[in-house]
């Protein structure tokens, strides 16, 4: 009798050890929540997009059980892969969970949203052609999160991070909405100014010019990429099917440019516009910091950063800037090099402010 206690208690005793060892364990990791949010400001684009938007959303450890209110990353990944991998492929909660634990960032919550349209690439721009996508950031997935989710609703507390074309997006909801998005990271950015190749040697302009249909030019390459710019820059909605005034125009089969068109194309899309437009907002933000990589085999890239990054300085914008090396590493964020961890998260940790209301 007596050994058939000590059996049964030590038997409670390690089923008790266990649940309390799964519990200490999902205490100490954070979780990903799927949701979807209806944007009314994506409902009539011309181009069909989805007004149905995907969110992922990490929310970090002890969030279930405290009634702690937390600072929240709003992240772009660059838009050509799923808007996910950075939790399929690139294991960002393990990442950001070893983050908090360390000290490295406060808790927070991270924020990834589909910003994708038919074509791929939205550039984070209000259009009537691809739907208004500023609107949808700062009108509807900002205020949704805030509502459903125990956050520190203050721009102090909010910042805006993209990789490449995400990265354009970070600047550009950053540089415009200074009172939304405290700080800003844009990793790797593209589109912040003219590069070394003439911006109208990349697409086949004969192809956008005679396209009978979307689909036509949905699989082309660059010409796919500068046709979502122009439905977002230069939206014509009564020029079906493909809804744009290009800036380059036919004269018998030869191409030229429409100086007024590219003149506001120009003014629209390219980050550097921005600058002297909003100069006082831009001077708003907590925190400011871009980085590329010297090895991008598009030297355009380089160029354009080069310049953004002295352009700031003649307009007394304090930010960081860093031209890393990059040579050799297949993903400079997420792989062995982990620019996340060492340079990304640290900036975050240094300048959101985690203080409880």
């Amino acid at each position: 009798m007596h050994i058939h206690k000590r059996i049964s208690y030590f038997a409670f005793a390690f089923v008790a050890l266990m649940l309390f060892s799964r519990e200490a364990l999902a205490f100490d990791n954070g979780s990903v929540v799927e949701r979807e949010i209806r944007a009314e400001s994506l409902r009539n684009s011309k181009i069909g997009t989805d007004s149905v938007r995907r969110l992922s959303i990490y929310l970090p450890p002890g969030y279930a059980t405290s009634r702690q209110q937390y600072p929240v990353v709003y992240v772009l990944p660059n838009p050509i892969g799923d808007f996910r991998e950075d939790f399929t492929r690139h294991s960002a909660a393990k990442i950001f969970d070893q983050a908090i634990a360390a000290k490295v960032i406060p808790p927070c919550i991270f924020v990834y949203a589909d910003f994708s349209t038919p074509l791929g690439l939205s550039w984070y721009a209000n259009s009537p052609v691809t739907g208004n996508w500023d609107d949808f950031a700062v009108k509807e997935l900002v205020p949704y999160i805030d509502t459903n989710f125990r956050t520190l609703a203050k721009s102090s507390s909010r910042a805006i991070i993209g990789n490449f074309i995400g990265g354009y997006g970070a600047l550009r909801l950053g540089f415009l909405h200074p009172d939304v998005f405290g700080t800003v990271y844009a990793m790797h950015p593209v589109g912040t100014w003219s590069g070394v190749e003439v911006f109208t040697s990349r697409p086949d302009w004969a192809l956008l010019e005679h396209a009978n249909s979307l689909a036509q030019v949905q699989n082309a390459g660059f010409s796919t990429l500068f046709l979502s710019m122009f439905q977002a820059f230069l939206p014509n909605t009564a020029k079906a099917p493909l809804y744009v005034d290009l800036p380059m125009e036919e004269t018998s089969g030869h191409f030229t440019v429409n100086a007024d068109r590219m003149r506001l194309l120009r003014s629209r899309f390219f980050i550097a516009e921005l600058v002297p437009q909003h100069v006082d907002q831009i001077k708003q933000l907590r925190a400011l910091k871009i980085d590329w990589p010297r090895s991008d085999s598009i030297y355009d890239h380089v160029y354009a950063n080069q310049a953004l990054t002295h352009l700031l300085n003649e307009y007394g914008i304090e930010h960081e800037a860093e031209e890393f090396n990059g040579i050799g590493e297949e993903d400079a964020y997420w792989g062995k090099s982990s620019r996340i961890t060492k340079e990304v998260l640290p900036f975050l940790g240094e300048h959101l402010d985690a203080e409880q209301q």
